[in-house]
């Protein structure tokens, strides 16, 4: 990506080109789809991991090496808002003990602060948290990092499509209870047209945890797909940080998503992501829970205020 005039970077919109250049083809697009979705991707390994090992050389993603202790100033909140000030004035040690742990990411050079910023994003925009405040703050910490409109966009959808999970667990629950009860679903028309899937399957990326919400609506499912494909088609991120942000996704105190955290952490290895970095990640999302500060502290100054109002 070039850089230039604000309105260039915010209506960026990468070519084949680019995402060639990116390290990402078209295979691998579909790969980071499934990924995020819960895939396991085992077909052309040998290939995709020479291709990842050249998607590396371009990726915004900092190597951080054993015992790696470099510091940069931080010029932004993190995860905190307002309400630090106030837990500094009622429990000053314990605000300084917290505030350097959940800091700790943005002084270290582990990721990238934009990618901080993303993950950050991710986290409060995601549709099992929908933190609007934190959502807002580090869109704009993202936006002063460097993030284009076209990469916070796509971090949102990301956030969107991680609502599949409850197919994922509903779906094999319903078919198994359905038997149980002697309950068959209804009569449908046969041979619907699921293009998205069958090219997922042609692409040895289908996942068999797929197959019980596939088996229930066949053509919604493929809506779904359709919709996923469309999202990581872009190459706005390379196949490493869509591994960042998917282990973010699962694994946020908000979602806990075993299989997929598992599947992601594997995947990221395999492209060759530190473990130092997906600490990082996982670091972000434990700090994230200082949101319960933020939303709790000025409340409970408020309801002080008004007793104290009321005796006076």
């Amino acid at each position: 990506m070039t850089t230039g005039s604000k309105e260039t970077k915010e209506n960026y919109i990468p070519s084949a080109e680019d995402s060639q250049q990116r390290g990402m083809n078209r295979r691998e697009f579909v790969t980071a789809a499934g990924a995020l979705l819960g895939t396991t991707a085992t077909v052309g390994l040998t290939g995709a991991n020479a291709q990842s090992a050249e998607a590396g050389k371009g990726s915004d993603v900092k190597r951080a090496s054993p015992g790696h202790t470099e510091t940069r100033p931080v010029t932004n909140g993190g995860p905190w808002d307002a309400a630090l000030k106030t837990v500094r004035e009622w429990d000053p040690k314990w605000a300084e003990t917290c505030e350097k742990m959940t800091m700790n990411p943005w002084r270290k050079s582990v990721l990238p602060r934009k990618i901080i910023e993303l993950i950050s994003l991710a986290l409060n925009a995601a549709c099992t948290n929908l933190n609007q405040d934190g959502t807002r703050r580090h869109i704009n910490a993202a936006l002063d990092a460097g993030a284009t409109r076209d990469e916070i966009l796509m971090v949102l959808k990301m956030a969107s499509l991680l609502s599949i999970h409850s197919c994922s667990l509903g779906a094999p629950i319903l078919l198994e209870e359905a038997k149980a009860a002697g309950v068959q679903l209804a009569p449908r028309k046969t041979g619907e047209a699921t293009p998205a899937c069958d090219k997922m399957r042609e692409m040895g990326q289908w996942n068999q945890a797929w197959d019980p919400f596939y088996e229930l609506d066949p053509a919604w499912t493929d809506e779904f797909f359709a919709t996923a494909l469309g999202v990581y088609a872009s190459g706005v991120f390379t196949p490493k940080e869509v591994e960042l942000f998917s282990i973010a996704l699962d694994a946020s105190y908000t979602h806990m998503y075993a299989p997929g955290t598992r599947r992601h952490i594997k995947a990221a290895l395999k492209l060759g992501v530190s473990m130092e970095e997906i600490m990082e990640v996982l670091k972000l999302c434990v700090i994230q829970g200082v949101q319960a500060c933020n939303l709790g502290v000025p409340i409970l100054a408020e309801e002080l205020e008004k007793r104290r109002t009321r005796k006076s």
